[in-house]
């Protein structure tokens, strides 16, 4: 299913109270196109640019930039984004060959990424641009697995239960004598980086007989169709799809946790939420006014309602005026 929008119900956010911004140390020499004010007011709408923007990366933040991407050429008929979803780590190898301008990452560059990137140049900003409530789904049909533990989940998707764990009844002998169909993020993707993480206790730790995608709705129209499916994905995919999925609730030893803004905000969904990126390259904004407006309008607070349209919990003015600054300098 896709995304839409410019016609999507606005989803009230409630104000973000604990993130700190971690920004790579690559900031560029760039002037302020800021003017500030309404979302109609902003720098980059209305403006004369015009030219390409390439993004790439996360289908997590996929829902994002492409909201982003959206209202900004509404107001810039001159200027053409075009978003792709190769997954956080495919996004990261374009970028550090200067094949985009922005990169989509649903977790940090790593050190080989770095690495790459500084063998070809390419000089980079990091910015944190919402936080995600990364979710387990099942079926709507499924009555038996409405909370599952930490350790339930590792059980499920822990290298070792390839071959083995093939039926829900061995995750849990009160869950059904039905077969487990798992449904999951590629290799490529930041989302099966972090999740392998934090339930396995290390990156890229998982069992590999299920069925990957790099395209969050391939996911859910793998849970849609069977009854005995489980997978996880970016909260975004979830929210657009509520109808069709159900979200399970985790207990990390503490209870049982919806995922939902206000859990996230209150620190109780853990350890599943997470924040999002985008990586931005220093060369395109000195040498690309196009991309200079975009961030400028990525970034303004007063269009922070196109985040929450997503579902994913937005930052604070102060975090984007943070974020704004360093561009500015």
């Amino acid at each position: 299913m896709a995304f839409n929008f410019r016609n999507k119900r606005s989803v009230a956010i409630a104000t973000m109270t604990a993130f700190t911004l971690g920004l790579a140390a690559c900031a560029p020499s760039t002037t302020d196109t800021s003017s500030g004010g309404t979302e109609t007011e902003t720098a980059a709408a209305g403006s004369d640019v015009s030219g390409t923007i390439l993004i790439d990366g996360s289908s997590t933040v996929y829902p994002v930039s492409e909201a982003m991407a959206e209202e900004f050429m509404a107001a810039n008929s001159g200027v053409q984004v075009t978003v792709g979803t190769s997954g956080t780590g495919g996004g990261f190898e374009k970028f550090c060959s200067g094949e985009t301008d922005i990169s989509n990452a649903s977790r940090p560059i790593d050190e080989e990424e770095i690495a790459s990137c500084e063998a070809a140049g390419i000089e980079y900003v990091e910015l944190p641009v919402a936080t995600d409530a990364l979710t387990v789904v099942v079926n709507p049909e499924n009555d038996w697995a409405e909370c599952l533990t930490i350790e339930q989940l590792e059980t499920i998707w822990r290298p070792e239960s390839q071959g083995t764990i093939s039926n829900w009844n061995q995750v849990d002998p009160s869950f059904p004598d039905a077969p487990l169909a798992l449904y999951g993020p590629g290799t490529d993707s930041g989302t099966f980086d972090y999740f392998t993480e934090v339930i396995g206790g290390e990156s890229g730790a998982s069992r590999g007989d299920y069925t990957a995608s790099e395209d969050d709705n391939v996911l859910v129209q793998g849970v849609t169709g069977d009854t005995n499916a489980i997978a996880y994905f970016g909260y975004a995919y979830y929210v657009e799809n509520t109808d069709s999925l159900k979200a399970v609730s985790i207990d990390d030893g503490n209870g049982c946790v919806e995922p939902t803004q206000e859990n996230v905000l209150s620190g109780n969904y853990t350890p599943l939420a997470r924040p999002l990126f985008i990586y931005v390259s220093r060369a395109s904004l000195e040498e690309k006014p196009q991309v200079q407006a975009f961030i400028d309008f990525y970034l303004d607070p007063a269009n922070k309602e196109f985040v929450g349209e997503t579902g994913y919990v937005t930052l604070t003015d102060a975090q984007y005026t943070e974020a704004k600054g360093l561009l500015d300098k």
